[in-house]
């Protein structure tokens, strides 16, 4: 199927990543539907062992293998596939050795443990490596089986040192089949079939750690993509009130004459009321202030940026259809 009109048209793996609280798992579940709508496959992986895909879509525990989860608006399927570190070496070691009945036995014996703790770049080789394989594999007929890969990756913080496997590995193999695989999962994450996307709020520790984790990506050599602002609170007040009220000027003792002739209540208690509401605009306004100061600091890094809403209901199945279809709203899918 032809690439859609997308800001990331030809973009084939999709690496989302972001500080811990920030939504993570539940954008790169979204932007799965949203690019697999219309008739797309995409394949959503998550590497981390903490079965988030799962739980956000409402299923049993996933095996390690690629099952179909979801159907995309306007038709289009997503699978899912949860990356077991042993089977993926098991696979690992039947592909290159053929030695996958001596890979069990070795994984009775905690030999994967071992050789993932004492080199913990070759875990991230067996993930990334079952990543980009998805993005390789093609039918009988020549067609990629997917159209997209969307990996929920790890947070910001280990991002680039996840992708950068090449270096991970170059001090446990320089030459053969593990150096070989490294280099083709490279080939893979550092082209221009790749984007790394960040999730992020509008609040100064997640702000923060995106920018640094942009610098890191970039001076890698790897391909920042887009930046996802999550969970954004429209403003309730129009933008003269929250000016008034960020220069101290909010005016309570006109906000109770309002009250009083509404009538929703008088005297004494329009006023205490008055008051409280007054503290709430004041903290609104300020709260306001401070994240328009965020999204100016996200637009130096110079990257695209969507903002998906707060969802009033919390994160379910028609949360997910919702976040999609903004994502697609504004060109992400």
């Amino acid at each position: 199927m032809d690439s859609p009109d997308t800001d990331w048209a030809d973009v084939r793996l999709h690496v989302v990543t972001g500080k811990g609280g920030t939504g993570k798992t539940t954008v790169a579940a979204a932007l799965a539907l949203a690019l697999a709508s219309g008739g797309r496959k995409v394949l959503l992986v998550e590497v981390e062992g903490r079965q988030g895909i799962a739980q956000i879509f409402d299923l049993p525990p996933l095996p390690y293998e690629e099952r179909r989860i979801a159907v995309a608006p306007s038709g289009g399927d997503v699978y899912a596939l949860a990356i077991d570190p042993e089977e993926a070496m098991l696979e690992y070691m039947e592909m290159f050795y053929g030695m996958r009945r001596a890979g069990r036995a070795l994984t009775k014996m905690g030999i994967v443990d071992f050789a993932t703790t004492v080199a913990p770049g070759f875990r991230d080789v067996l993930v990334t490596g079952k990543t980009t394989e998805a993005v390789r594999r093609r039918g009988k007929n020549g067609r990629r089986i997917y159209d997209a890969v969307v990996l929920d990756a790890p947070p910001t913080g280990r991002i680039t040192r996840f992708l950068n496997v090449t270096k991970e590995v170059a001090g446990l193999a320089r030459v053969g089949p593990i150096k070989n695989h490294s280099d083709l999962v490279s080939g893979v994450v550092k082209s221009p079939e790749t984007a790394v996307h960040f999730v992020t709020l509008l609040e100064e520790m997640p702000v923060q750690e995106t920018l640094d984790g942009i610098a890191e990506l970039r001076a890698a050599g790897l391909p920042a993509g887009g930046v996802f602002i999550n969970m954004v609170r429209q403003s309730l007040l129009p933008q003269a009130a929250l000016d008034t009220a960020v220069k101290g000027r909010f005016d309570a003792g006109e906000l109770a004459l309002g009250l009083k002739a509404a009538g929703v209540t008088d005297g004494a208690q329009a006023t205490a009321l008055a008051e409280a509401l007054a503290e709430e605009v004041v903290e609104h306004a300020h709260r306001t202030e401070l994240e328009r100061a965020e999204r100016e600091t996200l637009a130096g890094a110079g990257l695209t940026r969507y903002e998906l809403p707060l969802l009033a209901d919390g994160v379910d199945l028609a949360g997910l259809y919702e976040l999609a279809e903004s994502m697609r709203t504004q060109g992400a899918a």
